[in-house]
């Protein structure tokens, strides 16, 4: 436990000097457990990493809420894109405190928290050892590198594991791991895989010059783009428009502020390009799609996705998504983020991996067809059905929860 008290030490002085720096003087207050609401009524306490694990949430928690109306819902999130979610889905929020007891019982002060449920592979020593409530785990992601990360603190790790009451495992494996560092066969709740739930209750509004425009049987997405990987993209849309003329890309970065340097690379491969920060929605070749909450809407124009970082070291991104949308799927080999999504996906010929601009290029031409479309596109929404019903799954969960 003394290590761990260094390291995050260490890692508390760093995060508050980039939020001083950066003048960001709120921000480090929150961090250290002041500023924020403090609303009145007992509330469960809901940690996200981000808005990603903060939306996949929401089919779970909208459900618990119907099932415990007393319980109202504290959000924090360590990225202020979290936190900015959260309060528009009119949750209380706040960052989320360091992991130091001073900073956590600051926190608490004022808060009628019952409970505590965290999102995926936010494990805590200090929040889950002195919370006076219970800590629940939800879609628990515990992969092999991490297990042995833990595995180099074994009496932290039993400690903590211990004092959890109760995990939902976003795999079989993720929960075998944590029982073998320490988690109580008592503990272990159902394998949930959260993304699994995604049906987004509203979409955004779509652009009807961008449908006209933009055909779904002749469009591809790429979605998530981060840097590496536009290259190969780009290069694979020039030899697929070879076969295709009248193929049509809508890329759509990771990081829109990213959007001048892709610009820049679209015009360097010959490629005319709209871009719709600006309005422009004219028919061309690529599509930036260089904006924030649209990404639903992309996914419904687009018969075959190219799901992004998977060609880099980022762990791929979630097939769930586009699967929902019908969309064939397409992606790189670096899909660990995924890896049991990914592997159903394998087993069921619902997805092509590619490894360079060569093999997508490939791909794409095999689904140029809109029947072929259609048909991976179905055989990824078999494959990726919750291996647990969701009525489940809130139902054990609210078991947990005190009356």
């Amino acid at each position: 436990m003394a290590i761990y008290r260094l390291l995050i030490s260490i890692f508390a002085l760093i995060t508050l000097a980039k939020a001083l720096v950066s003048g960001k003087f709120s921000d480090a207050g929150e961090r250290l457990g002041f500023g924020g609401p403090r609303p009145k009524g007992p509330h469960i306490w809901l940690h996200a990493a981000s808005n990603g694990e903060l939306a996949s949430s929401l089919p779970v928690i909208t459900e618990l809420q119907e099932k415990r109306p007393d319980l109202s819902i504290f959000v924090t999130c360590n990225t202020a894109t979290g936190v900015a979610l959260a309060r528009a889905l009119g949750y209380a929020a706040v960052l989320a405190p360091l992991d130091l007891r001073h900073a956590l019982r600051s926190f608490w002060k004022g808060r009628d928290f019952v409970a505590h449920i965290t999102m995926e592979a936010e494990l805590w020593p200090n929040r889950v050892l002195i919370a006076p409530f219970p800590t629940l785990v939800l879609g628990a992601r515990m992969t092999e590198n991490t297990a042995k990360g833990w595995g180099r603190f074994p009496k932290l790790a039993e400690r903590v594991l211990t004092n959890i009451q109760w995990v939902s495992g976003q795999d079989a494996a993720s929960l075998d791991r944590l029982s073998q560092l320490g988690l109580p066969q008592d503990a272990r709740g159902p394998v949930a895989d959260l993304k699994a739930y995604y049906d987004p209750q509203t979409l955004p509004k779509r652009d009807p010059q961008i449908v006209a425009d933009y055909p779904r049987a002749v469009t591809w997405l790429a979605a998530s783009t981060h840097e590496g990987e536009e290259e190969i993209i780009l290069d694979a849309h020039v030899k697929a428009r070879r076969i295709n003329p009248e193929l049509r890309l809508i890329l759509a970065p990771r990081h829109p502020h990213r959007a001048d340097q892709i610009a820049e690379m679209i015009a360097e491969k010959g490629l005319d390009c709209a871009r719709r920060s600006t309005g422009d929605s004219h028919a061309a070749s690529v599509l930036l799609a260089d904006t924030m909450g649209e990404m639903p809407n992309w996914y419904r124009q687009a018969g075959r996705v190219f799901i992004a970082g998977s060609l880099t070291d980022r762990r791929g991104h979630t097939p769930y998504e586009p699967a929902y949308f019908g969309c064939a799927l397409i992606h790189g080999p670096d899909t660990g983020n995924f890896a049991s999504a990914y592997e159903r996906l394998a087993q069921n010929n619902a997805a092509i991996c590619v490894e360079n601009a060569d093999q997508l290029a490939e791909a794409l031409a095999s689904l140029d067809a809109e029947s072929a479309q259609e048909k991976v596109g179905i055989a990824a929404q078999n494959a990726l059905r919750a291996v647990t019903n969701i009525d489940g799954l809130v139902s054990d969960l609210v078991a947990q929860l005190p009356e």
